[in-house]
């Protein structure tokens, strides 16, 4: 496959690496310092299982993703629309759009910019973060739920054969809101603290404000009609264990001064219960605080 990846982060570069690595021509669009790096040395993927430079193409502009087959769509959910009408020139008409991003309404809002293409949602499960320009760093999991779409199918298989576990769920919904749950658990801690899931858990209360999160997700989910895959409270206990050195995204954004996810984690769960009359103040909270420290870096 003629695979692009927009917005070619830590994520991007996993799930695109990996294709590369199979054999697909895969091309980044990203920021001019990982475009450098990796057009002098191949994005290094630094995983559990290898440590290696893989060869692909980098640019920094949209045009990277003409007459692509599958385009990775891996921008921050508040650049979902503006990316959307970046790509759109290049697109063909049968091009599948796969949002890899954090929260559960992007694939709906790239829609709304692009009528006329397969845009499909996905879920993300991966521990990653840049270690620095054209450096990809692996902490573990890997796997992606996608929703179905015409391309689905043949992507899932090519994902599969490129060592990236993948299935297609006819309840997308429902895993995008088990993973905003998480999210909404672990990310705004982490940001806090500054530190990763597994030292955060062993302080005192956290566990508590971590299950009165859940619970306030759980009501605005039910509320909101959808059928949860899993009970969120096992999975919230489980997720530690298979990441517990791992910085949540919106504490890396943090440390590093760029703008958080937080309005689209936290703040949508305040935002949907607002509409729907279902109290989040642990959810509110929360985003309060991580707002807070976005706002003291601007200053």
């Amino acid at each position: 496959m003629k695979v692009a990846v927009m917005g070619a982060g830590a994520v991007g570069c996993y799930f695109g690496g990996m294709l590369a690595r199979a054999g697909h021509e895969v091309t980044f669009i990203a920021r001019p310092q990982h475009v450098e790096a990796i057009t002098r040395e191949g994005l290094r993927m630094e995983t559990k299982a290898f440590d290696e430079q893989v060869r692909v193409k980098a640019v920094t502009d949209a045009s990277g993703a003409r007459g692509a087959d599958l385009v990775l769509f891996c921008v921050k959910s508040m650049d979902t629309e503006s990316a959307g009408r970046q790509l759109e020139p290049y697109l063909r008409s049968d091009t599948l759009l796969l949002c890899l991003q954090n929260g559960v309404d992007n694939a709906d809002r790239l829609r709304a910019v692009l009528p006329d293409h397969e845009v499909a949602a996905a879920v993300v499960y991966v521990a990653t973060e840049m270690a620095g320009p054209g450096h990809l760093k692996h902490h573990g999991r890997g796997e992606l739920v996608i929703e179905p779409s015409k391309a689905s199918e043949r992507v899932a298989q090519a994902l599969i054969a490129a060592g990236v576990p993948t299935e297609i769920s006819s309840n997308v919904s429902g895993a995008l809101w088990l993973k905003l749950i998480l999210n909404c658990a672990y990310n705004a801690v982490s940001a806090i603290a500054q530190r990763p899931y597994g030292e955060n858990v062993e302080s005192e209360g956290i566990w508590d404000v971590m299950r009165d999160v859940v619970d306030e997700c759980l009501a605005v989910a039910k509320a909101d009609g959808i059928h949860m895959p899993a009970d969120a409270h096992v999975a919230n206990r489980k997720l530690v264990e298979t990441m517990p050195s791992q910085y949540s995204s919106t504490a890396q954004d943090l440390a590093r001064g760029k703008p958080t996810e937080i309005d689209y984690l936290n703040g949508y769960v305040v935002r949907r219960g607002e509409a729907l009359g279902v109290h989040t103040p642990a959810n509110r909270v929360l985003w309060a605080l991580v707002k807070l420290l976005e706002s003291k870096q601007v200053h």
